[in-house]
């Protein structure tokens, strides 16, 4: 089993992942060998938020060259994670027929991202 802290390496920040901040799109570099489940749960132990929907992509290191010599990027993978940014209570029905609402304390933003909303 990963750690939470194993899972995620880093925010992502570039000026299109700034821009998604706005609808509760926050990017992360990730482990690559990791899941979209374990990103949720990852994401969700660490900030204390709900999340909605995981993107992934696969990125392979390209050739780059330093004068004559010839080298390799890392790869990486690169995780979009979708939070909500207004949780509602959890309702269910108990033996009675009664209704019993949960209200879960969610943060409706990720502050530690490092990028001013």
């Amino acid at each position: 089993m990963k750690r939470a802290e194993d899972i995620i390496i880093r925010p992502y920040i570039t000026e299109r992942s700034s821009d998604d901040i706005a609808g509760g799109k926050y990017t992360f570099l990730v482990d690559p060998s990791s899941t979209k489940t374990e990103v949720r749960s990852a994401v969700e132990k660490l900030f204390n938020v709900r999340v909605l929907k995981v993107n992934t992509a696969n990125y392979s290191g390209k050739m780059k060259r330093m004068g004559v010599h010839l080298g390799k990027q890392a790869k990486y993978k690169k995780a979009i994670v979708k939070i909500d940014t207004n949780p509602k209570p959890v309702v269910y029905l108990e033996k009675n027929g009664k209704e019993k609402a949960i209200n879960k304390k969610y943060k409706t933003s990720i502050e530690e991202f490092g990028v001013g909303q």
